[in-house]
């Protein structure tokens, strides 16, 4: 390296009077020049130097903050908040696109069934969206920040609200549009809604017990049991599955209303499943 920072310009560049473009030619030369950095030892204050580098450090090895974070914060939410939610694992662009595919295979489904008759396809597919995204969004096995939040000062089950309540404003806010692209159905098309929340509540219910996993595994082979059995029983008739009759949709009410109650009483028991390998 032929080149060196005159020493004027090194206390120049200590006073914080280093005026550019040699302001620029001294920081591009300095990281990479260890006799440069030595007499800038011996001219500046080494307190202050150090000082100075470590808040260079920590400048650059700070995160960026997307355009998701600064819209949340700006919206009010804590700073600390909105990073746990953009840290979503299934708020990235391909779980998302995988959840518009399959509502737009099932909406087109619905409009390819003869008038009269309801978008099953749908109406099945529908509810377990948002027990797969709350699934997804929180444990070991899928969660690339799950071992910072093991450690993180924050109740368990508060991280679990923050997510289940950011993947379920988006799921069902995608399930909505979808429902508005099946207009012929009226208000029948609405029929994913309360199963959608008891299958939901119920697997989160029952995450501290069997897992982020199993749980919502079980719970979804619930579900696909219960529409199989329906349309055994229904035989061949031109009427709705059982779960989404009126019957049905305030049993799934109820189901919803008894999860959500078990999963507060339950909500301490998230520290302790934090803290287990699954």
């Amino acid at each position: 390296m032929s080149w060196h920072v005159p020493e004027e310009d090194l206390r120049a560049y200590v006073r914080g009077e280093l005026a550019a473009p040699a302001l620029w030619s001294a920081d591009a030369h300095l990281t990479s020049c260890a006799r440069c950095r030595g007499a800038l030892a011996e001219v500046g204050d080494p307190v202050a130097l150090d000082a100075g580098w470590e808040r260079l450090d920590a400048e650059l090895d700070a995160p960026r903050t997307g355009l998701l974070e600064k819209l949340l914060v700006r919206m009010g939410v804590p700073g600390h908040t909105a990073r746990l939610l953009v840290a979503t694992p299934v708020l990235r662009r391909s779980w998302l696109g995988a959840v518009v595919a399959v509502l737009l295979l099932s909406v087109a489904a619905g409009h390819s069934v003869r008038t009269g008759e309801f978008p099953t396809l749908f109406l099945a597919l529908a509810p377990l969206l948002p027990l797969a995204g709350v699934a997804l969004s929180y444990g070991p096995a899928l969660d690339p920040t799950y071992e910072m939040a093991v450690v993180a000062p924050m109740h368990g089950f508060r991280l679990l609200m923050i997510r289940t309540v950011a993947v379920l404003a988006v799921v069902l806010a995608l399930n909505g549009l979808a429902t508005l692209a099946l207009p012929a159905y009226g208000l029948r098309a609405l029929a994913w809604l309360l199963p959608g929340l008891a299958l939901t509540a119920t697997g989160l219910a029952l995450t501290p017990r069997l897992g982020p996993v199993l749980a919502p595994s079980l719970v979804g082979g619930a579900w696909a049991g219960l529409l199989l059995a329906a349309d055994v029983l229904r035989a061949g008739a031109d009427v709705p599955l059982a779960p989404f009759t009126a019957a049905g949709q305030g049993v799934a009410a109820v189901v919803a209303a008894l999860a959500a109650g078990l999963l507060f009483l339950l909500r301490d028991r998230f520290d302790l499943f934090q803290g287990r390998a699954v």
